[in-house]
């Protein structure tokens, strides 16, 4: 039996999006409320943000910097400073977001941003710091990739997991929400586009994971499996290619946080 899990997602119905006018969607500035609950830590468990039908947020099993990562769109590399139990405890979160229409990712993460604030007393700055990065960028012989089919929709951006293997339906996206996506949820480095590709696609991608992705929530595939690594999935697949370099990025840096708040 085929065993599917939903790793990242970056997924929205159109139902309640397109047809509103500006001034009858919700201003999802904050959750309407918020259950946060510490959970054990577990090194294989399964990790996850999602919507729930138009109105329920919920996270599994993030400790703080991944959830300030998810928040601020940054790789968890490119967060520093802050107490030690910040990437060591873990933690699930409910919430109802206002209103009857599914808030959009940039929504979501705003309302999940005022959260960190409230709840974790969080307070950073931000400042210019030199890391080890990937540069994605066009292959040799050019991108492999669909324009869009239906480039008013909402993006779709989901990895779903199978025995030895890690599928990626993308519909919809553009190449920095596939190098955002990369850098969150899958790599162990920031990951800029250099692509220059300024449209939105629809691709398919299939690819073996290893031990370096995902954070270790993934068990690596075996030597004998039928897809190929990432690295070479993306050139093969997509036309496209990761190349290791060292960059400057807009680092975070953690000056507050505390245990969150009573439920």
């Amino acid at each position: 039996m085929i065993r599917k899990v939903v790793i990242f997602a970056l997924t929205f119905s159109a139902c309640g999006v397109f047809g509103q006018t500006p001034s009858s969607r919700p201003r999802f500035e904050a959750f309407e409320v918020a259950t946060i609950k510490p959970v054990p830590t577990e090194a294989k468990a399964v990790r996850y943000i999602t919507m729930q039908g138009a109105n329920r947020f919920i996270e599994k099993d993030y400790t703080l910097k991944l959830l300030i990562a998810a928040a601020y769109n940054l790789n968890p590399k490119a967060i520093s400073g802050g107490p030690e139990w910040m990437d060591s405890e873990h933690y699930d979160i409910a919430a109802l977001t206002p209103g009857d229409i599914r808030p959009t990712r940039d929504e979501q993460m705003t309302m999940l941003r005022k959260l960190l604030t409230d709840r974790f007393q969080l307070a950073f700055h931000r400042e210019p710091r030199e890391f080890s990065i990937y540069a994605l960028e066009v292959a040799k012989g050019g991108p492999k990739l669909r324009e869009a089919a239906k480039p008013n929709d909402v993006p779709a951006l989901i990895n779903v997991v199978y025995p030895q293997s890690i599928k990626l339906p993308a519909r919809n996206v553009t190449m920095g929400d596939f190098a955002s996506m990369l850098q969150r949820a899958v790599l162990d480095r920031p990951v800029v586009d250099e692509t220059g590709l300024t449209g939105k696609y629809d691709f398919d991608l299939e690819w073996a994971p290893d031990e370096s992705e995902f954070n270790g929530a993934i068990a690596p595939a075996s030597a004998d499996a039928n897809a190929a690594p990432l690295f070479t999935a993306i050139q093969q697949q997509l036309g496209l290619k990761l190349v290791a370099t060292r960059g400057v990025v807009d680092a975070l840096v953690v000056d507050k946080a505390q245990r969150p708040s009573a439920n």
